[in-house]
């Protein structure tokens, strides 16, 4: 790992003794997703005109749970708020076991089914999405779990002890599997994505208490904020803003 890539991480332990782990340089840096803003896409080759985002190959489903909420809120959409409604019902429904077993959105010409494309009445953009922002609701109340993660991480792991340790990082291209390699663009590699004007831990803070729990969250919260307060050194920039602005 290249001095470039270096994280700095905070750690503590909760009453339980589980040990928690926050990426504090992604969480404090001041990404944000640019989808509708120029955002390239998950093809093999930039492609910003097709305004997939990261929808391009489906969404995957954690467990049953998952599967059914998504299926419940699918129900509420309709053709006005939903472009392949009506091809989704010709095909039995919006999702679907695929080759090797797993349950996913169906894809149609490259892209979610969920995703509205550019031209629709609502503009591009995943119709779940778009439902519950209309609504004034959470759309991470609305759309599968993984697709309201990104570009959060949350692992768990338990060693042959019994301890666990849970960690929440940013979403690394290897974490899409052998895949995220042929992607010509990913947002948390590149500079484009990095120009909020908060930081991670403020912009998603539903994604991460939906994630770690409120506790964890107020820890990390008053560990940031005390920590600024109190004059510390600045955090290590991300990676991505160091590329940008290299010393000069």
């Amino acid at each position: 790992m290249s001095a470039a890539d270096l994280h700095e991480w905070v750690t503590f332990l909760d009453d339980d003794g589980a040990t928690w782990q926050f990426d504090v340089t992604f969480l404090a840096s001041n990404y944000g997703c640019i989808y509708g803003r120029g955002c390239p896409g998950v093809f093999t080759e930039r492609a910003p005109e097709y305004e997939h985002g990261c929808c391009t190959y489906g969404a995957h489903f954690v467990d049953k749970d998952d599967r059914k909420a998504t299926l419940a809120r699918a129900a509420e959409l309709d053709d006005e708020s939903w472009e392949l409604k009506g091809h989704a019902e010709e095909l039995g429904g919006p999702i679907h076991r695929n080759d090797d077993g797993e349950w996913v959105t169906h894809t149609v010409d490259d892209a979610c089914i969920f995703l509205n494309r550019p031209g629709f009445p609502t503009g591009a953009g995943c119709a779940l999405h778009q439902v519950a922002v209309a609504r004034g609701e959470r759309p991470i109340d609305w759309k599968p779990q993984v697709c309201w993660q990104l570009p959060l991480r949350f692992d768990e792991w338990t060693d042959d002890n019994g301890a666990t340790t849970y960690i929440l990082r940013e979403w690394k291209r290897h974490d899409w599997g052998e895949g995220g390699a042929e992607f010509a663009w990913w947002c948390t590699d590149d500079p484009l994505a990095f120009g909020e004007d908060r930081p991670v831990w403020v912009t998603l803070r539903d994604e991460i208490v939906e994630l770690v729990g409120e506790e964890p969250y107020r820890q990390l919260v008053d560990y940031l904020t005390d920590r600024t307060s109190a004059g510390a050194p600045v955090f290590l920039p991300h990676p991505q803003v160091r590329r940008r602005n290299p010393p000069g």
